[in-house]
């Protein structure tokens, strides 16, 4: 992602109901953007390879490859904020899309406002460039940076990577994020609506379960060490004990 000259960010909507589209049009244009509207999910993924924008806002149900094949081919390449919204409001949909690196899930019919605020409580976490092509590790050893160690767990937190056992992990930004609030304070019981304000810069009660789906996520990618990720019932988590 690369700013627009003069600072101005940008964005790519794709949505194929010209009403929604119209409005999320509206929204972010009032917030700044310069905003590039496509209707199908191929010329979305085109759209952010050309265009390079800040943020994506991209519907499940779409013609041709839907939402979810979207947001994977869009991950390929580029780590753009991606806000997936949906005429549906099943499970299912939400745990997909958010484990195919969506960053946050909107239902429709949504208002304005509630756009606003989901956009704006993304661009206050840190932002990070995944380069097209990475290169090798450097050894953890060689690393200027500061690192979090617990157990087989290690973070570069100014470089945003994350290794098990010497192993390069693949995390989501958000996924980055949560495993560094957790090992920064290993002992700190952190609540869902704490790492909700911290992670995703909101105080939305409501959200809680986005915190549980990306744990979830979170363990899985972690493997083994995924169990040092501990649930403490009725409060949240934290770093268990090594």
């Amino acid at each position: 992602m690369t700013d627009a000259p003069g600072g101005e960010r940008r964005a790519v909507v794709v949505e194929d109901d010209e009403d929604i589209r119209s409005l999320i049009e509206f929204t972010l244009t009032s917030q700044g953007f310069d905003v590039r509207s496509v209707e199908t999910g191929l010329a979305g993924v085109e759209a952010v390879h050309t265009f390079d924008p800040d943020l994506v806002t991209l519907d499940l149900g779409l013609p041709g490859i839907d939402g979810i094949e979207t947001c994977r081919r869009i991950r390929e390449t580029s780590d753009v904020y991606i806000v997936m919204i949906t005429a549906r409001d099943e499970e299912i949909d939400r745990l997909i899309g958010l484990e195919t690196g969506a960053d946050d899930f909107l239902s429709k019919p949504f208002s304005t406002r509630e756009l606003q605020a989901r956009v704006n409580a993304l661009f206050r976490r840190p932002r990070h460039t995944t380069p097209a092509v990475k290169a090798a590790p450097e050894p953890l050893a060689e690393l200027a940076n500061e690192v979090l160690d617990h157990g087989p767990l290690k973070i570069d937190v100014d470089g945003r990577r994350a290794f098990h056992d010497e192993t390069e992990l693949s995390l989501t930004r958000t996924e980055f994020d949560l495993l560094t609030e957790l090992m920064r304070t290993p002992a700190r019981v952190w609540t869902r609506e704490a790492l909700l304000r911290s992670v995703w810069g909101t105080d939305w009660a409501t959200d809680t379960h986005l915190v549980e789906v990306h744990v979830g996520n979170l363990r899985r990618k972690l493997g083994e060490a995924g169990k040092l990720v501990r649930t403490v019932r009725g409060v949240g988590y934290r770093m268990d004990s090594l």
